[in-house]
């Protein structure tokens, strides 16, 4: 008897959405209340104070946007921009260039700084670029889940500033898996997504504005070009006034209070370090076995491993076996890696010892099916060497 398809269990290791801890598909199920409830009103509440923990800021116009990751960029993009608004977006991949896109159509003078794919940005770069045409925002990604490549914010914020702009900050695949400091790193607008290291199902888009980007938001001379990411009136409901704006979608907020708990508990620290321990047994199964990333080196995500598929190996053959025959999920190349790289998710719940072991071994009878050549069991010997680092 062939299986319902929506049964399948599957071992999230792609570039999201990741595995769901069973507390939070728990709360989901929870029986639906009104919007407008006072104890709904209450869950609110205790989301925006979990996600500043998460975000690492004081932020009082912290929140989760209804929507996705891309809600989140339009939301920060969208509220920032007035149309004619100069804004530099810096472009190492697919994210930078939706950014760019979403900039454009919401009016404003787009300039862009290009670099490799895979490659990272220097603040210098940026500097030269804003000193010839300043810019009201500058928007940057700092995990870029198409080239598992890794941007330090600090510095370049500190010439954004310099420059008199403000700094605006993709944070979808790193939140809650590296370290991500909204006010350590003064950014001023920042967003996420609720599917990647948060390890909740996709739907909401945690942002968190500034003081300076509220102070931009309120002098604005034209309205929000999106009435329904329009934080001038979602903040009212958010806020005491508790006006409605629209229907939050309620199950979703119980799941983001219970995936953010989850945070809590373990400790942002230790969620950090345990994203980076497992990053490393991965990355010396793959070396053993001939397989390079293909971030700048130094710059490699540990939650989004991007990895040159191996001369001969047949991409698409590899990922339908692993899901096929193991039930993994992994990503495929995006742009000009599409066909040359794998990406492998080691996001939130789906980061552990087990998932990177299983994973090895199951890569390995794949390129073994191909006739691949490589020393046999070689993966996930060096993957159990202890990690010293």
């Amino acid at each position: 008897m062939q299986m319902d398809r929506q049964s399948y269990k599957r071992v999230l290791m792609g570039p999201g959405p990741s595995d769901v801890d069973p507390r939070v598909l728990e709360a989901l199920a929870r029986p639906t209340m009104g919007h407008l409830d006072p104890a709904f009103l209450g869950i609110l509440n205790d989301i925006r104070s979990l996600l500043q923990y998460t975000f690492k800021t004081q932020n009082q116009m912290t929140l989760a946007m209804s929507g996705t990751g891309s809600a989140g960029m339009e939301t920060c993009v969208v509220n920032l921009i007035e149309p004619g608004d100069p804004m530099l977006v810096c472009i190492n991949g697919v994210f930078g260039k939706r950014m760019a896109d979403v900039a454009g159509r919401a009016g404003a003078d787009v300039s862009t700084l290009e670099v490799a794919w895979g490659s990272v940005f220097e603040a210098e770069a940026i500097d030269l670029v804003l000193k010839r045409k300043p810019a009201k925002v500058v928007g940057i990604v700092h995990a870029e889940t198409s080239t598992g490549a890794r941007q330090p914010i600090e510095e370049i914020s500190r010439v954004v500033h310099d420059n008199g702009a403000l700094l605006l900050v993709d944070t979808v695949t790193s939140l809650g898996g590296i370290q991500v400091e909204v006010d350590g790193w003064k950014i001023d607008a920042c967003y996420s997504g609720t599917q990647k290291c948060l390890s909740c199902p996709p739907g909401l888009a945690p942002v968190t504005f500034s003081e300076a980007a509220l102070q931009a938001l309120e002098k604005r001379k034209t309205k929000v070009q999106s009435w329904y990411l329009d934080l001038t009136m979602i903040r009212q409901y958010w806020g005491s006034e508790r006006l409605y704006h629209h229907t939050a979608p309620i199950n979703m907020n119980y799941a983001l209070l219970e995936a953010l708990r989850i945070v809590k508990e373990e400790g942002l620290e230790k969620r950090w370090a345990r994203h980076w321990a497992n990053h490393r047994m991965l990355r010396r199964g793959l070396a053993a076995i001939g397989i390079e990333y293909v971030a700048q080196a130094g710059y490699e995500l540990p939650m989004l491993n991007a990895v040159s598929v191996p001369e001969g190996v047949d991409d698409a053959k590899v990922r339908k076996q692993l899901l096929e025959e193991f039930g993994i999920e992994i990503g495929a190349g995006l742009g000009s890696f599409k066909g040359r790289v794998w990406r492998i998710g080691l996001m939130g719940a789906a980061s552990t010892e087990s998932n990177v072991m299983l994973f090895l071994a199951a890569l390995e009878k794949c390129l073994s099916d191909q006739g691949h050549k490589f020393p046999r069991g070689a993966s996930i010997a060096a993957a159990a060497e202890a990690d010293t680092q």
